[in-house]
């Protein structure tokens, strides 16, 4: 049977990934015992996760503690604290776990100098927002000086301009005012709002987010190195197991590897399946912030695989899932559903939420649109072209849409994006994953 986490795989590609935790020593590693070397790594991940929790979940905890303590009776004041959060602490933390981790289990050989370690984990295009690296792909290329090439260097600052046109030119300048506009009030509103607001919403977390994984994989390719891809097309999934392998694919595939296979991934029965697989996502939300709605966004999209695991029980057979109506009809309710959850990702609080969601389905008690036509059309439009790019090139790569594409049409694009970042100003943003 498939991994409902990851789609279909071979027993062998299974055993191939499957973490099992007894130190695989070499000539290389420092620790000579499995004792020493277990007791490392206790500490390695302690010292982690303690600074991560500390950082990042030490306001959300002591919040928490204070409302329960406050709700049994108990009057708790604690000491105020202004934790300050250290740009990209998550994506260096998990960098040093996953290094920690593959030279405990033997997948990789320990740095050859601290240098190259320090620059695996701090690496500058990637520190911010991504892509997580392993260090099995970026250590390698520190064993000889890296230099950069014509084709490296253009094809670099192609992706760079992509990158900062999805980002200034869509989602600064066209998406993110309309999604503004709807979460910046109480949620409660005609459905029309409500859905070209999470449309609006859906478009600009992608064009966002993709945007900046585009600029770093470009920066780093200018330099001579390279990174690893983080989105294939996520919008032309078919199923939500296929999604998270298209979606932000270096996180998917690290709490893949270093927590539901651990966990028992599929390998124990339906049930302990479901357990993991909610785990994980649950995981997965808080990783993104210290808020109930990432948690909340998180059990929602693990229940989203139990009932994909569910539903293909149920239905006889597989050959629909090769009929073009059939896969389109999916992919759609996939599409409509991954924005459903956009709303928890995106609200201020789970009762704005809720406002939200209820809006979405006719329940929001507005009557009239806050939106005009034109204002509803160029969302639509917008979303709609992304979504139809994404089933265009679902099976595809941009490298080899470029091969395949003439000179002058691919510098006529990448001419009109130039040109778009200074027709389509919008308000000054941060990428979204910066907070993260």
């Amino acid at each position: 049977m498939g991994d409902p986490w990851c789609g279909p795989r071979t027993a062998r590609g299974a055993a191939q990934h499957r973490l099992e935790f007894t130190p695989k020593l070499d000539g290389g590693a420092a620790a000579r015992t499995p004792a020493r070397a277990r007791a490392l790594l206790i500490v390695s991940v302690v010292v982690n996760l303690g600074v991560l929790g500390y950082f990042k979940y030490g306001n959300f905890l002591s919040a928490n503690l204070t409302a329960a303590l406050h709700a049994l009776g108990l009057a708790y004041h604690p000491a105020h604290t202004d934790i300050v959060l250290p740009i990209g602490i998550s994506f260096y933390t998990f960098h040093t776990l996953s290094y920690t981790l593959d030279v405990y289990l033997g997948r990789t050989r320990p740095a050859d100098s601290f240098l190259d370690f320090a620059l695996y984990v701090t690496f500058f295009p990637a520190l911010v927002a991504g892509p997580l690296l392993r260090a099995s792909q970026f250590l390698p290329q520190c064993a000889a000086p890296r230099r950069t090439t014509g084709p490296g260097l253009a094809w670099g600052l192609t992706l760079m301009v992509l990158g900062l046109f999805e980002k200034m030119g869509l989602a600064d300048s066209v998406l993110a005012p309309f999604a503004d506009e709807l979460f910046a009030g109480s949620g409660q509103g005609a459905v029309v709002d409500a859905w070209t607001g999470t449309l609006a919403f859906a478009g600009q977390v992608f064009c966002d987010f993709a945007g900046y994984s585009s600029c770093a994989v470009g920066a780093a390719l200018c330099l001579g190195f390279t990174l690893p891809n983080n989105f294939r097309f996520p919008y032309a999934a078919v199923g939500f197991s296929e999604f998270w392998t298209r979606w932000h694919i270096s996180l998917s595939t690290w709490l893949r590897d270093y927590l539901y296979i651990p966990l028992g991934g599929n390998r124990r029965g339906p049930t302990r399946t479901n357990i993991n697989l909610v785990l994980t996502m649950l995981l997965g939300g808080l990783w993104h912030g210290a808020s109930w709605t990432f948690v909340a966004w998180g059990a929602l999209h693990g229940g989203y695989l139990i009932g994909e695991r569910q539903l293909k029980r149920w239905l006889p057979g597989g050959g629909w899932r090769t009929r073009r109506a059939a896969r389109l009809m999916a992919g759609a309710a996939t599409f409509a559903l991954v924005c459903i959850a956009w709303v928890l990702f995106r609200a201020a609080s789970l009762s704005q939420a809720f406002a939200i969601a209820g809006s979405l389905v006719g329940l929001g008690g507005g009557d009239g649109s806050k939106f005009s036509a034109l204002r509803r059309a160029i969302v639509g439009t917008t979303v709609f072209a992304i979504v139809a790019a994404h089933w265009a090139l679902r099976d595809r790569s941009l490298e080899a849409l470029a091969e395949r594409t003439p000179w002058p049409v691919r510098a006529a694009a990448l001419g009109a994006m130039v040109a778009g970042l200074f027709v389509m100003q919008g308000q000054d943003r941060a990428f979204i994953y910066f907070q993260f």
